[in-house]
């Protein structure tokens, strides 16, 4: 069991309505998961709710993409609404941890005015078995939902027959952050996640994450995965092209695929790809939900 972060789980790209965003994953080579509904709790001891908020999500044998949007207007949204007023995109940074009190405790002697364990809960499709969660949510970051997730139930949540994609995306290997302030932000994600931060080549700072076996999904490995956090100069040398909507800004997430980027260049070279280095393909966040998706070796 380890007081610290260990690993990315998943990332959370937000709109408004859920059909459009998914329509685009799917053409982008992804199988996804049923609409499911959220529910959960607001505060550690408060009753378990209903929430207005629903999900599909891309599983990876290493962490997951989740697509959230406003399935109930009405009901509590889990704060998507407020998160789509900044910008339709990636809102969401969830790393993985395997103990949840001990990392509370961490936090609290940090100084990161906490309140407890969160739980949330959903069922994994229509009528299905009810899949659940702990978090440890860093209270208020202007840069998004910046949590630590443990699950109780991954095998409910990575099934198989959601895992076959046609791109041959297989893990979540790094996220990118860009800040007007990179070093109070990435401050906060190292008191979060308790890591030590490290300079960053082409400028700012970066979180590198051990690994834990099958703490990002069950059949995950023990892998390094990262978050980049970088000034706006930064950006155009990094993901080319890419416009900042608003700071913080949430700008990519890199996906490893298991065929060296073959499927990617047959099912989508059609579209505008941009090239980077190493063979890598960045898919504009025009066709990724507001979020640039980078697909590597």
């Amino acid at each position: 069991m380890a007081e610290t972060a260990l690993a990315l789980d998943h990332v959370g790209i937000c709109a408004r309505e859920l059909l459009p965003m998914t329509d685009a994953y799917e053409a982008l080579g992804f199988s996804l998961s049923p609409i499911a509904l959220q529910s959960g709790r607001r505060t550690p001891d408060g009753p378990v709710e209903q929430y207005g908020s629903g999900n599909r999500c891309a599983f990876l044998k290493h962490g997951y993409i989740e697509l959230l949007a406003i399935l109930q207007p009405g009901l509590f949204d889990n704060n998507v609404s407020d998160f789509t007023k900044r910008y339709t995109g990636m809102h969401i940074l969830a790393m993985g941890m395997d103990d949840a009190e001990g990392n509370l405790a961490r936090m609290r002697r940090a100084g990161i005015p906490i309140p407890g364990v969160a739980h949330l809960q959903r069922p994994v499709e229509a009528g299905g078995p009810i899949a659940k969660f702990t978090r440890l949510p860093y209270p208020d970051a202007p840069e998004g939902r910046l949590q630590l997730i443990q699950h109780l139930t991954p095998e409910l949540v990575w099934q198989e027959r959601w895992m076959d994609h046609a791109n041959q995306a297989e893990a979540l290997t790094e996220v990118l952050l860009v800040s007007a302030e990179p070093a109070v932000s990435a401050a906060r994600l190292s008191k979060l996640t308790g890591l030590v931060l490290e300079p960053r080549m082409a400028g700012g700072f970066v979180l590198r994450f051990p690994g834990g076996a099958r703490v990002a999904g069950p059949q995950a490995p023990v892998m390094e995965t990262r978050i980049s956090i970088l000034a706006a100069e930064d950006l155009p040398a990094t993901l080319p092209g890419v416009a900042i909507p608003d700071l913080p800004f949430m700008a990519a997430m890199f996906v490893k695929t298991s065929d060296g980027n073959a499927a990617v260049r047959r099912l989508l070279g059609h579209l505008p790809l941009v090239a980077l280095a190493d063979g890598a393909l960045m898919v504009p966040p025009d066709l990724g939900g507001g979020a640039a998706l980078v697909f590597h070796a």
